[in-house]
């Protein structure tokens, strides 16, 4: 059993009065960190340019990536069909990231300090009891998180360029371009687009979960599931319920492998679900997701529709040559959770750092040896965050005994304070051995009612 660990936090950046809701700030940037470049004997260096890198795909990771190139002297660009992306995410966001990468309080629409969990038969618990007065879990619109950082790695110069990635020739040749073709959306053919191609030197794929650049490398595919999600604006009196608080329905008629969120943002409601294993009924379990939430959203009027596929394990292959892939793409989201905005956003800094580095700020070219560092730093830090959430989903979204065993432990404090330091700050350390050893025992007698429930349901359906 582990814990965790409370991490330090500062550098809250504010946003000033007068600014409004969203807007781009231009302000000078420096690296955050310095980097300790080594350059591999054998890369040769580049004469008269310095590297070139494509970033397929402008999300979280896509941006993040683009950005920390730009900054690292590399000739970056950036590709997006779908520069209004209104991905059907959560938008749920940990503290850590605000001030990891430097995100204006003015993109956040709800800073959430309460959550409830609420059950199969709808026993609701309270989570956030733990929470100091500076901690939150931030709600953001996708449309708002990904233009921002487009725009500040466009600042710091990266091109962005509105097209639609169609394909990559792979080179033959050591140290040969790959060449990428593209249908350019800049104005300039109307609708149609414009075919155009484009030599660089390494491919960064933050294209999602249907990823192009995934299957021009032979990445492999990977179980996925889908979230279904509608905006609802519900009346002001009712909002106000939301102003600070999320919730979350576990059940089997929610998802049978997953759960239902009702997530306030600016001046609406987010209110989803998603599965793996039941993707047709998907609408069913919306609908069910409203039932549960009824009274609290009655007269809502909902203002869009969204779905998409969210990959549940990282793909069999996530680096080819000098072909990388981050975020969806490579299948970073978290069992149990569904997170994965901050991890798409570190996955594709962490690659564009190993690229800064083993490129020499751009003077050098790049091998696989040094996209494969980004790799072995990704597994060593988050391995065991995906393995406990994977654990956590197989035995309490099993049945909806087991949900109730779940949402009865989310009552205890120990359980909240690991939970939300885990989400919050993204550091997972050995925990507190009398309350571990508390809390197994906890663990077990939920399971063993659980269980004693299940066997008498099962009598009833007999």
């Amino acid at each position: 059993m582990t814990s965790f660990a409370l991490k330090s936090f500062t550098g809250l950046r504010h946003s000033s009065p007068e600014t409004p809701h969203f807007s781009f700030r231009p302000k000078p940037i420096t690296l955050r960190r310095k980097f300790n470049v080594i350059a591999g004997i054998s890369s040769p260096k580049i004469d008269g340019r310095n590297l070139r890198v494509a970033v397929i795909g402008g999300g979280p990771a896509g941006g993040a990536a683009a950005e920390t190139l730009a900054k690292g002297g590399i000739e970056t660009f950036l590709i997006e069909r779908k520069m209004d992306n209104c991905k059907p995410c959560g938008g749920a966001i940990p503290l850590c990231m605000v001030g990891e990468f430097d995100l204006p309080l003015d993109i956040i629409d709800r800073r959430v300090t309460k959550m409830k969990m609420i059950s199969p038969s709808n026993v609701a618990v309270d989570i956030g009891r733990t929470l100091k007065p500076h901690e939150y879990i931030g709600m953001v619109r996708r449309e708002v998180l990904d233009a921002y950082l487009r725009e500040r790695a466009k600042e710091n110069g990266a091109n962005i360029i509105n097209g639609l990635f169609l394909k990559m020739d792979i080179p033959k040749e050591k140290n040969a371009p790959y060449v990428l073709h593209y249908s350019s959306y800049d104005g300039k053919t109307g609708g149609v687009g414009e075919k155009c191609r484009m030599e660089v030197d390494a491919v960064i794929g933050a294209d999602g979960a249907n990823s192009r650049v995934a299957k021009s490398i032979d990445a492999g595919d990977y179980e996925y599931a889908i979230a279904f999600q509608e905006r609802i604006k519900i009346p002001d009196d009712k909002m106000v319920y939301y102003e600070d608080l999320a919730e979350m329905y576990v059940g089997d008629d929610v998802s049978p492998d997953f759960y239902g969120w009702v997530f306030p943002k600016c001046d609406h409601v987010a209110v989803g679900t998603g599965t793996v294993t039941h993707k047709g009924d998907i609408k069913k379990f919306q609908l069910a997701t409203r039932k549960r939430a009824e009274d609290k959203i009655l007269g809502g009027k909902i203002i869009r529709v969204e779905a998409h596929p969210i990959p549940e394990h990282p793909r069999p292959r996530r680096l080819s040559g000098r072909v990388a892939l981050v975020g969806d793409a490579a299948g970073y989201v978290t069992k149990c959770s569904g997170e994965g905005i901050y991890f798409a956003a570190k996955s594709g800094r962490m690659c564009a750092e190993a690229i800064v580095q083993g490129s020499q700020n751009g003077k050098r070219m790049v091998e696989e040896g040094d996209l494969r560092k980004y790799l072995e730093k990704w597994d060593k830090t988050y391995w065991p965050t995906y393995k406990v959430l994977d654990i956590l989903q197989k035995v309490f979204y099993r049945s909806n005994p087991a949900r109730e065993a779940f949402v009865e432990m989310c009552a205890d404090e120990y359980v909240q304070k690991m939970t939300f330091d885990s989400y919050l700050y993204k550091t997972v350390v050995p925990g507190n051995p009398l309350e571990d050893i508390k809390l197994a025992i906890n663990t077990i007698g939920s399971l063993v009612r659980a269980n004693a429930l299940r066997r008498e349901m099962d009598k009833l359906n007999v």
